[in-house]
């Protein structure tokens, strides 16, 4: 496997990350089985392993953690910070408090003395991104993280973020952590060409569209929606709504060019992530050791101009099939606080 840089950290990673959300109660429950899917990834080269705190309440960390006992020197460990795991209104988000307990329960909970890439897992409008970064870089100066990125953060925000770095003199984010597949591709953009102007590596998450681009969920075929993902967001999979029959369409086109191309839609799906020049490595998180070797197996997929040229006339260049998971609705438009003032301060207009 050819590693590659991770943004100017001098970090090398592999093409593939290994992602671990579905280890744990929110997918696969039985921590044996995945501490076995985890050896293999490894075995198989995979050096790379992204979990968050909030994946199943912690537990797919306690996962990671045990699974990577007496391997850890070999692995790049990713876990993310900002979603609340407990009730209460300090809890959460991007602010020095949180982070600092965060970050030490993700530590005990990893069973290590430091992570390699520590992750913003979204923005935060109630803070200032300062007091994010500064609390980031005195963790980085106390060897607790070896670098920090963000997920999921607009191109906005991401260059205000390398401003204010520069501007205070504090260490720098060196990762985005973005949604990206052959039916979400709206981050190039402004996301991606932003990265790469300021040298950030990319990791990109659900290249199978949540399971849209597995080859499991076809047009005219009903889908199950008490089990797997579809159990958790039915509203995401059901093929009553338009946009999910938009989905299916497209995923007839697609599997007509994976065929073409030699692979299955899933191997065309990761490789389509890879072929794009700011992409450092895809995430995919498996469930199965099935699913694991199936992705795998197509590791040495490489697709040629026609190919790429096709899938741009299927879902042009720029454009979203679907929001994935909202994940591009602005706060200022998601959040009602953000653009109505209270109603104690309102006047008639007069």
């Amino acid at each position: 496997m050819r590693y590659r840089p991770l943004g100017g950290t001098g970090i090398h990673v592999s093409p593939y990350c290994l992602g671990a959300m579905m280890f744990g109660a929110a997918g696969n429950p039985d921590h044996d089985d995945s501490a076995r899917i985890i050896h293999a990834a490894l075995d198989r080269g995979i050096n790379f392993v992204d979990t968050a705190d909030m994946y199943s309440a912690g537990e797919s960390e306690e996962i990671v953690g045990k699974a990577l006992q007496g391997r850890r020197d070999d692995v790049v460990l990713a876990t993310k910070v900002h979603f609340p795991l407990t009730e209460g209104p300090n809890h959460s988000g991007n602010s020095r408090r949180w982070i600092i307990t965060a970050v030490e329960d993700s530590l005990r909970r990893l069973q290590t003395d430091w992570i390699d890439l520590y992750q913003v897992h979204r923005p935060d409008p109630t803070t200032d991104v300062e007091e994010t970064v500064s609390a980031l870089s005195d963790l980085v100066r106390q060897g607790k993280v070896r670098a920090f990125g963000h997920s999921t953060f607009p191109a906005e925000e991401i260059v205000e973020a390398q401003h204010v770095s520069e501007r205070r003199g504090l260490l720098r984010f060196r990762t985005e952590q973005p949604p990206y597949s052959l039916l979400a591709r709206g981050i190039e953009t402004s996301v991606l060409p932003t990265c790469r102007r300021y040298g950030l590596g990319v990791l990109t998450w659900s290249p199978l569209a949540s399971g849209f681009l597995s080859g499991h969920h076809r047009k005219g075929r009903p889908i199950d929606l008490t089990t797997g993902r579809a159990r958790l967001a039915p509203g995401r999979f059901d093929p009553a709504l338009p946009v999910n029959a938009a989905k299916l369409e497209l995923v007839e086109r697609l599997i007509e060019v994976a065929d073409d191309a030699g692979c299955t839609l899933p191997r065309l799906a990761v490789a389509f992530t890879l072929a794009h020049p700011a992409v450092t490595s895809t995430i995919i998180g498996p469930r199965t050791m099935e699913q694991l070797e199936s992705l795998l197996d197509g590791a040495e997929v490489a697709l040629d101009d026609a190919t790429l040229d096709r899938i741009d006339a299927i879902v042009p260049p720029g454009s979203n099939a679907y929001r994935p998971d909202g994940a591009w609705t602005p706060v200022s438009l998601s959040d009602p606080a953000l653009r109505r003032r209270p109603l104690s301060e309102r006047s008639a207009a007069g």
